[in-house]
């Protein structure tokens, strides 16, 4: 019992040590503009592209007229594994990129507890341009913006989709429910033809503002992990 405690706090630990690094007081932007290109069928392709544009072109959207850029994708679209966050912030409407702040940083360090990076999954938002002052984005503005990720979902047909945080979750689940009580469980969910499993974890934005609950976090990448696809 004691050798197995011992081995579990050792993983524990590393994975701290891994995630923690260099965050606290690095607020500066990771540059992604180099993206890789990969090769993925004619179709995929052709409907990410087309979504894309749909979305640009959104008539009447006071989130695309205030937004420098629209925040559509990062990763590779051929992965099995793909993550929704909320909205993009000031950093990612700079780089046209998710995820690219501190919030970024720590998402990058949890993949890589579990051997996974951006070349290894696919990764948008709920919400494809930057709410003013990097507010939470409002019922309307989900309910408008749904359609579009529920057929990005379809379009990259993950095995499984990792929800990160609450607004994720409750646009993508249903707003009676808390993360509390919903991360670290398995969900089958279809969106069109596409039949997944669905994981919430807490977004890295509220790790770094609770990182007590890291170590929940560390029970979600496991499962994450171990979950075979």
């Amino acid at each position: 019992m004691i050798k197995k405690n011992t081995s579990h706090s050792i993983k524990l630990i590393n994975y701290y040590k891994l995630i923690n690094h260099n965050l606290i007081y690095n607020n500066k932007a990771i540059n992604r503009y180099k993206k890789d290109n990969y090769e993925i069928s004619a179709n995929k392709a052709e409907n990410l592209e087309k979504l894309k544009k749909t979305i640009q072109n959104l008539k009447n959207c006071s989130l695309k007229e205030n937004a420098k850029n629209i925040v559509f994708n990062d990763g590779n679209p051929k992965s099995k594994i793909m993550l929704l966050g909320e909205a993009p912030g000031a950093n990612e409407d700079e780089e046209g990129l998710p995820f690219v702040g501190r919030a970024g940083m720590l998402l990058d360090k949890m993949l890589a507890s579990i051997n996974l990076d951006r070349k290894k999954v696919y990764i948008s938002n709920i919400i494809n341009f930057r709410p003013p002052e990097n507010r939470k984005p409002t019922e309307e503005e989900i309910k408008r913006y749904l359609p579009f990720i529920t057929k990005h979902i379809e379009i990259i047909n993950p095995k499984i989709l990792v929800l990160l945080g609450s607004t994720a979750m409750n646009a993508i689940i249903g707003n009676e429910v808390v993360i509390s009580k919903m991360r670290g469980k398995w969900i089958k969910k279809n969106f069109g033809s596409c039949k997944t499993n669905v994981i919430i974890t807490f977004h890295p934005a509220f790790l770094l503002r609770q990182p007590a609950q890291k170590k929940m976090a560390w029970i979600d990448l496991k499962m994450i992990r171990d979950k075979k696809i």
